[in-house]
């Protein structure tokens, strides 16, 4: 605004400068003086110059005023009483040197919780079988398991020991299953035969592969340690007991059945395939509603002579009927056509020398004598 003040007096004093007298001239030389800014006012001014008038400066540059300081609050001194602050975390020139000036040893991972044996683990003690447990196995496709265990004899109640030979490795149910199944069952059996059993032959126990060793098929029991191949039991008076022999008595083959059928969810033995012909295929696969498979025929003794000739067929016996083939039936019709062809000249022989006997004889022709000419050719071509 005094910018504008300013010109309007000039222009106001060069026009009418002329025409005032000098009182005038002087009063408005001291109005214009009274009217001018100041120096702050004056230097704000000269800074808004024309957007031109940078290029004509000094490009040197101007130095910067020193900012003043001002004055910061100390904190108040810690008190006497209070705690020492710890530090959770050591610095990190500490951990780049170690103290001492010694290498730090290399931080050990922090040791796994112990896991908790399970509750088969725990009823499964030595008064009952030697079964120390094994570590946890974990193959391919899902084979091995958890709280494992390597039966290595069952304990009877007695104190007497059924050794498993080979030691199976297998889950601790299963173990404590085949543990009850020699305490309650077999034991009481071998007893009522008059000794004791020594050895259970172990077939197969753990093994990762598929059923039946096929390659590619489902999974096994036995590939998840849940499942144990029994071939027979040896007894403390030097027999063994085979339970695929059909030698063994049937009664004794049939008993063991029914207690396996009773204790496992899966029996396989002869008659179920020709994979189980030689051994009893025992395991505790859970299946929907408690289904379980028992497929064991106890086959009947072979006869200890094999006849040599059929037996003969009993007179009460009904005829047998045998049906006839078309082409057996064909072959029939043409030889009864043919033996009937043949017995017509035959039939028809008595015929005629009956006829020929009945006809009165005649008179034979008389013989031509051949001409004595046609001899003498004859004897002369000889």
């Amino acid at each position: 605004m005094n910018f504008t003040v300013r010109k309007a007096s000039r222009k106001w004093a060069t026009g009418a400068i002329g025409r005032i007298e000098p009182a005038m001239v002087t009063a408005a030389a001291v109005a214009l003086l009274l009217g001018m800014p100041t120096g702050p006012a004056i230097a704000a001014k000269t800074s808004r110059s024309a957007p031109w008038a940078d290029l004509f400066r000094d490009a040197s540059p101007r130095p910067r005023a020193t900012a003043r300081r001002t004055a910061v609050p100390l904190p108040k001194p810690r008190p006497a009483d209070a705690p020492s602050a710890g530090r959770d975390k050591p610095d990190k020139e500490q951990q780049a040197s170690p103290p001492n000036g010694k290498p730090s040893e290399q931080a050990e991972p922090a040791p796994q919780p112990t896991p908790q044996p399970s509750a088969c683990r725990l009823a499964l003690t030595e008064a009952i079988a030697i079964a120390p447990s094994i570590p946890n196995i974990r193959g391919a496709g899902g084979c091995g398991g958890e709280d494992l265990v390597r039966l290595e004899a069952i304990v009877l109640p007695d104190k007497r020991q059924v050794s498993v030979k080979p030691a199976a490795i297998l889950r601790c149910t299963m173990a404590s299953a085949i543990a009850d199944w020699i305490r309650n069952d077999i034991a009481p059996l071998a007893e009522r035969l008059g000794t004791t059993v020594s050895d259970l032959d172990n077939f197969d126990s753990f093994q990762c592969r598929g059923r039946n060793r096929i390659v590619g098929a489902q999974l096994s029991e036995h590939g998840r340690a849940n499942a144990l191949d029994v071939r027979a039991f040896n007894l403390a008076n030097g027999r063994t007991i085979s339970l695929t022999d059909r030698t063994v008595p049937r009664e004794l083959r049939e008993t063991v059945l029914h207690s396996v059928c009773a204790r496992f969810s899966t029996v396989l033995g002869p008659g179920s395939d020709w994979y189980h012909e030689d051994h009893i295929h025992l395991d505790l696969m859970e299946r929907r509603n408690n289904y379980r498979i028992c497929q064991w025929d106890v086959w009947d003794p072979l006869p200890q002579t094999a006849p040599l000739l059929p037996a003969e067929r009993p007179g009460e016996a009904p005829p047998r009927e045998v049906a006839a083939k078309p082409d057996d039936a064909k072959s029939d019709a043409n030889k009864s056509d043919a033996n009937k062809s043949d017995a017509k000249p035959d039939a028809a022989k008595p015929d005629a020398e009956e006829s020929n006997a009945a006809k009165p004889d005649k008179a034979e022709p008389p013989r031509e004598e051949k001409s004595a000419t046609k001899k003498r050719r004859k004897n002369r071509r000889s």
